[in-house]
Order: structure tokens, then sequence, then C-alpha cells
């Protein structure tokens, strides 16, 4: 007569535990992985403390910035782990493009500005007008931009749009021109450089100030900013849930950033 096997009993046990905190941990481990990936080599989030972008950026603003536009460099890895030599296929950035890049003074802060010179460019400020190569960036006066002071007064600023010599357009802020940073000497681009202004001209340490920004090294570009996914006026702190709705820009959600 033929006997037949006992079906094996399945353990309940500390065993069974183990196994399923041992799944749970691998889980973790590969999705903090595939952030850091994400993070390193396709895209990552940034954050805006300044005005220097008004009325392009506001503070609050976070934002995406794709990595996979200009290449990589080692400033694409985490902690600048000098583990790429140069800049791996590489993308030269558009006249007009809005990039982080880091500080060349420094190799650790993020900037983020827009590109307005390419290698070999001559870039002058006259009276409040950028002059590329001689020739005098088009811009147009529209309606003011209207912000909050400290003190919640409205403050109206003067808005334009300016188009480069690509025909890209885009807004810019420049309540004076007669500012310290309206008249320059010429700038001329080095190979292999960049030059980045902020479009609140009065009010942006960017490339016109040699000694603090300067000319942009290609190995330097971080990314470029592609999309806003969240905005804050920052009237609300992290634990004020009630004041979350009024603090939030959502208007400003999933806005392209040009």
């Amino acid at each position: 007569m033929a006997h037949v096997q006992p079906e094996k009993k399945v353990r309940n046990g500390t065993g069974g535990k183990f196994a399923g905190w041992a799944d749970s941990l691998k889980t973790v481990i590969y999705a903090i992985l595939i952030a850091v990936v994400v993070r390193a080599f396709a895209y990552e989030p940034f954050n805006i403390p300044s005005g220097s972008m008004i009325p392009t950026l506001l503070v609050g603003d976070y934002l995406f910035v794709s990595k996979l536009s200009y290449g990589y460099s080692r400033h694409s890895l985490p902690f600048g782990l000098p583990l790429i030599s140069g800049r791996i296929f590489a993308s030269a950035p558009e006249r007009g493009d809005v990039a982080v890049f880091k500080l060349p003074t420094d190799n650790k802060t993020d900037y983020i500005k827009r590109i307005i010179g390419l290698p070999g460019d001559r870039i002058q400020m006259r009276a409040g007008i950028l002059h590329i190569n001689g020739t005098p960036v088009k811009r147009r006066r529209v309606a003011d931009l209207i912000q909050r002071d400290p003190l919640g007064n409205a403050v109206a600023m003067a808005r334009y749009v300016e188009t480069l010599p690509n025909g890209r357009t885009h807004f810019i802020i420049e309540m004076s021109d007669s500012d310290h940073l309206d008249n320059t000497p010429v700038y001329l681009v080095p190979k292999g450089h960049y030059f980045a202004m902020g479009d609140n001209r009065d009010g942006s340490l960017d490339s016109r100030v040699l000694n603090h920004v300067g000319y942009i090294p290609a190995e330097n570009l971080v990314g470029r900013a592609e999309i806003l996914f969240f905005s804050t006026d920052g009237t609300a702190r992290w634990w004020e849930f009630w004041k979350w709705p009024t603090a939030t820009r959502f208007s400003r959600f999933f806005e392209s950033v040009e």
C-alpha cells in the first residue's frame, strides 16, 4: 500500500517574522537606492531661498532640475564625489536656460540663474539694457509685478519682457537703470564657460560680479530647471497646518520654468 507524505507545515514562528522584516528592509533599501540614482542622474529637487530670480522664480518655490539636460560631471553626484573627470554625455546649454550650477568660487554652493552668455560672447550692461556682442537686447515694459514687503505693504516692481538673440523671451524685474550693476565693463566669456544673470536685475549676485560668481565652467553645471512642483509664500511654519491652505501657492504647481 502506497504511503502518502504528510504536507509540510508552514511555520509561523520567529523565523517567519524575521523573513517578513528582512523583506521589508530590502524593499526600503531598494527604494532608497532608486531615489539616490534618480537624484544623481535624472531629476533633483531644489528650493528657492532668495529673490534673485523674481519674477520667474519666487522665494518658497520648489522645482525639479533635469540632470539629463547637460550631461554629468562630479557635481552631478552626491557630495561632489570626484568619480567623473570633466563632463560626460555633455550637451551645451542654450541661451535663456534657467540653470543650477555650483558656485565657481567654492564649488559647493548651489546657484540658480539664467544663461545669458555663451563661450566667446561679449556681454555688457549699459544703462540697464543688456548688450550681447554689441547689440542691445530688446525689452518691453509690461504690467508691474505687485509684491508684499516684510510689513505686508504692496510694492510695485517694474516688469519687462526681454527677448534674447535666439528669440527666447522671459520676464525680468528692473527697478532702476542706474544701479551699480546696470553699467558694466564688457565681459568676454572664456571658452568652456558661461555667463549667467538673475531675472531680478537689481537684486542678483551673478556673473557680473567676477570676484564672487564670475564665469561658470561647463563642469560646474548641475542641470536645467524644468518644472515647479510646490510653492509656499512662507507665512505658515511647518507645524501651523491650519495656515497651509492660505500659504500654499496652488496656482504655481506644475508650472514649467521658462
